[in-house]
């Protein structure tokens, strides 16, 4: 049986402070969903002046990159290659840059989803929340 490393309540706060703290920083009205390795979402926020529809894209984009165990960007990027099929895919929303996935040892922990501002800024503020924690 393998042994696999969790997100702690202390681990999604500090994910959440940092991916804040970016986007504050840069002055980018956002909204910042986090999930475990399922998809289930753990904390949520939406930054003052953040579309409403950020609030519902955040999670869908954490959702993916949980999901897919990689950066939502692969889907966006396979679609916009032509393979358009792929918007069939089963329980997969969030197919937009700024998903990205919190990977430690080869294993999924969770997710970062970001919406708001241009996608790569997204996964700009996802990534700085993740370095938050060591990864």
């Amino acid at each position: 049986m393998k042994t696999k490393s969790v997100l702690e309540f202390s681990d999604v706060k500090a994910i959440a402070a940092a991916a804040e703290a970016e986007a504050l920083k840069n002055n980018w009205a956002v909204s910042i969903a986090i999930v475990d390795d399922g998809g289930h979402l753990l904390s949520f926020q939406r930054l003052d002046g953040a579309a409403p529809i950020s609030a519902h894209i955040a999670p869908a984009k954490a959702h993916t990159a949980a999901m897919g165990r990689r950066e939502s960007k692969v889907y966006e990027d396979m679609i916009n290659g032509g393979r358009v099929s792929f918007l069939s895919a089963p329980n997969l929303e969030g197919m937009l840059e700024g998903g990205v996935p919190i990977l430690k040892d080869g294993q999924c922990l969770g997710a970062v989803g970001v919406s708001g501002v241009k996608s790569n800024e997204d996964a700009q503020i996802a990534k700085a929340g993740i370095a938050a924690i060591g990864l």
